[in-house]
């Protein structure tokens, strides 16, 4: 039977502490050194140490972690625990990025980093135009986690650090793939897998433990291995997202309902109801990506999903992948632990409501 998917498995809990005490260690530093300097600069470092503790799955820390120790790595190795909390500041980098390019008011139930700053100078009536200011600070913001995170991963061995490079590329060329779907509109369903495969698969899964396998000079040993567990995986996990960006309770979420709709993100979701929709039902998938999309229409658009059958397709596809993911393990040469924990994370990543 696998985890609850309101409760996190341990093999994801168990990992959480050390990075987090690891980046707050590090961002308390980076305050006390530049607010000193001029207390201006604490703002925007706070905001970016709030922003990281007070919320995530840290399931990219995890992943990391397991491939480490099945991998053979110690579990207390400083260098795994880096690792992990440079990915963490690097989905920092990613998320607060991300919330600008969307135009996005919230994260975790909180404003999000750009609204934030606008708030603040609508508040002190300062020069200039507060959207414009609280977008540059978010994205200088969001450049410094990505630089933190750099810092963190500079003395790993080289194909780990080969590996963190290569997820870096990965996630702008989603991100790039992903941002000219939403504006072009209408994006088959070979073209949305690959965003979502770029955007989120490989970064989230993937390369995670590849870098984990690396840190202890085993990933030529284990790559094909752990690509046959992570790619599957990795779009399972999308295509969750997917849904939860459609269908999920903003309570859970910490996102307004439907905004992915409101968003027009090219998932595969709505790249099956498109193909599947007929002329009566066009029309109102037309106005997916409407800024002005009603919650009548969200409902309205709901429906048309699960009308269409492209919400089972999707839920289908993620058992699927998941099953495929959960099969790579057989036969891998990884300490007990490790598997298991492996298997834990694989249900919790496609059965999560959050």
């Amino acid at each position: 039977m696998s985890p609850s998917a309101s409760a996190p498995p341990t093999a994801l809990t168990v990992v959480a502490g050390p990075v987090e005490d690891r980046v707050r260690s590090l961002l308390d530093e980076e305050i006390r050194h530049w607010s000193a300097i001029d207390a201006d600069l604490t703002e925007p470092l706070q905001a970016l140490a709030e922003f990281i503790l007070g919320g995530g799955k840290r399931l990219r820390p995890a992943f990391c972690h397991w491939a480490f120790i099945g991998a053979g790595g110690p579990p207390e190795d400083a260098a795994v625990i880096d690792a992990g909390a440079a990915l963490e500041l690097l989905h920092a980098f990613a998320l607060i990025h991300d919330d600008v390019m969307d135009g996005s008011d919230t994260r975790r139930r909180a404003a999000t980093i750009h609204t934030r700053f606008a708030a603040a100078h609508q508040e002190g009536s300062w020069n200039g135009e507060a959207r414009r200011f609280g977008e540059g600070v978010a994205i200088l913001i969001g450049d410094l986690a990505e630089v933190f995170a750099d810092r963190l991963m500079v003395g790993a061995p080289s194909t780990a650090f080969e590996a963190w490079s290569q997820l870096k590329i990965e996630v702008n060329i989603g991100q790039y793939l992903d941002v000219l779907g939403a504006a072009r509109g209408g994006t088959d369903l070979a073209t949305s897998r690959r965003i979502a495969h770029y955007k989120s698969g490989k970064y989230t899964i993937e390369r995670p433990l590849h870098i984990g396998a690396a840190l202890v000079d085993r990933l030529q040993e284990f790559r094909e291995q752990l690509s046959a567990y992570g790619s599957p995986l990795g779009e399972a996990f999308q295509l969750r997202d997917d849904i939860l960006g459609a269908f999920g309770d903003e309570a859970r979420t910490g996102k307004p309902v439907g905004d992915d709709l409101r968003e027009g993100k090219p998932t595969p979701l709505l790249a099956i109801a498109r193909a599947e929709a007929s002329a009566q039902q066009r029309p109102l998938l037309d106005r997916v990506g409407a800024v002005d999309l009603s919650v009548d229409e969200i409902s309205a658009i709901q429906q048309l999903l699960i009308d269409t059958g492209a919400r089972q397709h999707i839920e289908d596809d993620i058992a699927a992948l998941t099953t495929s993911a959960i099969e790579a393990l057989d036969g891998i040469a990884f300490d007990h632990a490790a598997i298991a924990a492996l298997r834990d994370l694989a249900h919790y990543v496609s059965d999560r409501d959050l």
